[in-house]
């Protein structure tokens, strides 16, 4: 797949003397869906804003399709439709006039067909006419897609598109982002709700204190860091962990009916089936199993603690 975007040894140090970004090395591949998550502060607006041109880098270089984001930004400019984590666009005009206008912006000719497709997908042409400020907070969302959307560009970064909408909502924009992807765009997003990378991303990209700390194909990293526990539901209740059993670093689950075991995926043995044999040795017995795969929250969280 081409790499559309490359960020090679970017950093940022504002006035302040804060560093938000340090020696970011990063390449987002063409057509891809690609999540970059973090905690709060951790640097994803500022990494955002800086390969759109709205920050200034401290040191490093990005390309976007080949184009130096300095000393080619027009070019780079036209080519990423940005939607903003805030609401900001004027509330006295109409959706109709604020995605032509922002087409205007980029020096497109007008296109009402365009504009009305545009809206139309967002489930906002209803609202063509309407003032801004009567519509639904999950009706501005949509709307400043529709502007990202307006210049027909070719990569789209979404910062955190989905924050206070609520859940059928949030739903109907994944597909709105799939259905993006599915013509070409590139697709950037970042998002507090991991559910959210899990469900879309084709990779995943996580950054804390300012600095990458992991790049990896979702499905990927889903395996190699991902644990997964085998529950183990007890004939009957056991007041504690036989001695000869300490070895699995067992946990009980509900009322001492339950046994969990946890074990890497990574290991070239599980150790599953020393362990039944081990309980059968121990008179445990147990009427049904199961087991459980880490979400990719679960790496999150460990990833980050991490780096802490």
């Amino acid at each position: 797949m081409t790499t559309i975007i490359r960020v090679a040894d970017l950093s940022k140090t504002y006035a302040s003397g804060f560093t938000a970004l340090k020696d970011i090395n990063l390449e987002i591949k063409q057509g891809e869906i690609f999540a970059l998550l973090g905690p709060n502060g951790a640097g994803k607006t500022t990494l955002i804003s800086t390969i759109c041109g709205i920050v200034n880098p401290s040191a490093g270089t990005i390309t976007v399709d080949g184009k130096d984001i300095v000393t080619d930004y027009r070019a780079v400019r036209a080519l990423i439709g940005l939607v903003p984590q805030e609401l900001s666009t004027d509330m006295f005009e109409t959706p109709w006039a604020t995605v032509n206008f922002s087409r205007g912006l980029f020096g497109k000719p007008r296109n009402p067909s365009l504009v009305e497709k545009v809206l139309r997908d967002l489930s906002l042409w209803d609202k063509k006419d309407a003032r801004i400020m009567t519509l639904s907070g999950g009706m501005k969302r949509r709307l400043l897609i529709a502007k990202a959307l307006a210049h027909e560009p070719r990569i789209l970064f979404l910062d955190e598109p989905t924050a206070g909408v609520d859940v059928e909502l949030r739903r109907e924009m994944w597909n709105i982002v799939r259905d993006l992807r599915a013509t070409g765009v590139t697709i950037i997003l970042t998002t507090h709700y991991i559910e959210e990378a899990e469900e879309m991303a084709d990779r995943v990209g996580v950054i804390a204190k300012g600095e990458i700390i992991l790049v990896e194909e979702k499905n990927e990293l889903m395996r190699k860091l991902g644990k997964k526990q085998l529950l183990l539901q007890l004939s009957a209740p056991v007041n504690a962990i036989p001695e000869a059993l300490g070895a699995y670093g067992l946990q009980f689950g509900g009322d001492k009916s339950e046994l969990i075991y946890t074990y890497d995926t990574r290991a070239e043995r599980t150790g599953i089936t020393a362990l039944l044999n081990d309980m059968r040795a121990t008179n445990i017995s147990f009427k049904d199993l199961s087991t459980t795969q880490s979400s990719l929250e679960d790496i999150f969280v460990d990833l980050v603690r991490e780096k802490r």
